[in-house]
């Protein structure tokens, strides 16, 4: 496994665990590939290794990225926290400037928020 220009350690000790994870799931499929693909990443035994495991606290999110519409229209995309109650999510797409523009000396008639997705804003 090479790093690239530019990546630092902490993303190539993510990569290599990916791939070492990767093999060891193909091990039951494809056992000699994953043994030989084992060695090259300086392990020696394939056989004695557990299954990977997953973290459930790894995909806990702290933000999230929001999709802003107009009038059903993609008009803008934000990152809020991830615990952001429905008001605060209609104050910050409000706030967007690309919004702005498109809301700008015309009424607000409705304000649909989906949790964690979206805000469409009805003029």
């Amino acid at each position: 496994m090479s790093a690239h220009q530019g990546d630092n350690a902490q993303d190539i000790a993510v990569l290599r665990e990916g791939i070492e994870a990767i093999v060891l799931m193909l091990s039951p499929i494809v056992p000699h590939v994953a043994t030989e693909l084992w060695h090259q990443l300086g392990h020696s035994s394939i056989e004695d290794q557990a299954w990977p495991q997953y973290d459930e606290s790894a995909l806990a999110q702290e933000t999230l990225e929001l999709i802003i519409q107009v009038n059903g229209k993609l008009r803008d995309k934000i990152l809020v926290e991830a615990s952001a109650d429905d008001d605060t999510m209609r104050t910050h797409a409000l706030e967007s400037q690309k919004v702005q523009a498109y809301v700008e000396g015309k009424e607000v008639k409705k304000i649909i928020v989906v949790k964690g997705r979206l805000v469409n804003i009805v003029v």
